[in-house]
Parts: C-alpha cells; sequence; structure tokens
C-alpha cells in the first residue's frame, strides 16, 4: 500500500507516547500531525484533510468521544481510531456507538497499530470502488446491502453476520483478514465464544462458495483468514 500521500490525524495528551507515535507512522511512511487535546485536534481537523483519524479517549479540553462526535458531525466518512487504558465494555460499546473504527487498549505494539490503521484503509477504499454494493467473487456476485449471494441463477439469502464476515473477506481479498480485528469489528469482543462463533460462520461461508472451486477461505495460523480469488485484473 502506498502511504505516501495519506495523512493521519494523532490526538494524545502523553508527550512521549504521542511523539514515539508520530515518529513510527512518519517511517512507516505516513503522514503524522501531532497534538495534545482535543480542542487542538479538532481545529486541525477543520483545516486540514485527513485520511483517518487516531484519537487517545482521556484527553484534557475536550476528551476523544466528544472529539469523534465533532468530528463525525464534519465528515461521516473518516476512518477512527481510538487509544485507550480503558477496557470496560460499556465504554468501547459507546465508542462503536459514535461511529469508531477500531478500538485499540494500552499498551499495544506499533505494529499492531500500523496493521490496524492498514487493514481500514484497505476497507475504506474497497468502500469507495464504484460499485461499492457489489463484489465479484470468481463466479459469484455479492450484494451487500441485499446480504444475497448469487451464482448462475441461483441466490442464497444470507445471514447478517454471513454478510459481514464475508465483506470483510472480500475487502482483504487475496490478502490476511486479522482474527482479533473481525472479532471486534463484527462482535465487538474477542473472547472464546465470539472466536467460535466466528469459526462456525467461515464453515457456512465456505459451504455458501463451494460451487465455485476456484474460491477458497483458507485458516492462516496465529494471524486469520485468506479469501483466495482469481484476480480478473491479472494479465
Amino acid at each position: 500500500m502506498d502511504n505516501k500521500a495519506l495523512r493521519i490525524l494523532l490526538c494524545e495528551d502523553d508527550e512521549n507516547l504521542g511523539m514515539l507515535l508520530r515518529e513510527y507512522l512518519q517511517a512507516k511512511g505516513y503522514v503524522a500531525d501531532l497534538y495534545p487535546d482535543g480542542e487542538a485536534g479538532y481545529k486541525a481537523f477543520m483545516k486540514i484533510k485527513y485520511d483517518i483519524c487516531i484519537f487517545d479517549v482521556m484527553m484534557p479540553k475536550k476528551d476523544g468521544f466528544t472529539l469523534a462526535k465533532e468530528v463525525r458531525s464534519a465528515n461521516s466518512e473518516v476512518p477512527i481510531i481510538f487509544l485507550t487504558a480503558k477496557t470496560l465494555k460499556e465504554d468501547i460499546l459507546d465508542g462503536f456507538k459514535i461511529g469508531a473504527d477500531d478500538y485499540i487498549t494500552k499498551p499495544f505494539s506499533m505494529e499492531e497499530l500500523t496493521l490496524r490503521v492498514e487493514a481500514i484503509l484497505r476497507r475504506v477504499k474497497g468502500k469507495r470502488n464504484k460499485d461499492n454494493n457489489t463484489f465479484k467473487i470468481g463466479k459469484f456476485t455479492f450484494d451487500i446491502q441485499k446480504q444475497i449471494l448469487a451464482i448462475n441463477g441461483e441466490q442464497t439469502k444470507l445471514t447478517t453476520k454471513e454478510s459481514e464476515l464475508l465483506n470483510l473477506l472480500c475487502t482483504h481479498a487475496n490478502d490476511v483478514l486479522n482474527r482479533d480485528f473481525a472479532l471486534k469489528t463484527i462482535w465487538i469482543d474477542d473472547n472464546y465464544f465470539n472466536a467460535r462463533s466466528m469459526d462456525v460462520y467461515i464453515t457456512k461461508l465456505r459451504k455458501h462458495l463451494k460451487a465455485d472451486p476456484s474460491i477458497e477461505i483458507i485458516n492462516i495460523h496465529g494471524k486469520g483468514y485468506k479469501l483466495i480469488i482469481p484476480d480478473s485484473n491479472e494479465g
């Protein structure tokens, strides 16, 4: 992924962590602007076009949730990641209700953060495709809004969870869909029971897709899943 033109708004009141994050993101090729509080971050957002926002939840002058609400009022599509030391489920749910795309609990690794950023930007890019309501999966057509998977005139109505999971797999087609990211995106919580539930849905999707043998969903040990589909753009 070409990160050169991508600009990140980073709001973190911990000066040392903020500088460390900014330096790491810049080393990865992003342009990262760091602000120590939500008020300064909002002023910057209203002046500059950002591709993604990373907000600490607990900040002076204006906390991350308040900042996110104001950003969402101005721009309903820009991705937002929350950084927080809080682990209460209510706080995580509040973040997703505001419109967060992801939620990372401190402490976290720099590599984890950049992987989350890259995954979200890939998903956003997929959403911005001209035909953003359907995916072509080999011989299948997947209508996201209607939750219908069709092949040779036959249609299968997917459940909401099946549709959400297939949508994520499609936006990461021929790339790894991080297991924890998928769990937090669809199930909110990455606990054992939800993880087992996702395995069941992966099995169901494999059955739905078996009519086209060129397609497969493979397990990537310790990482997640990969939807393998023929690339119609090759050649």
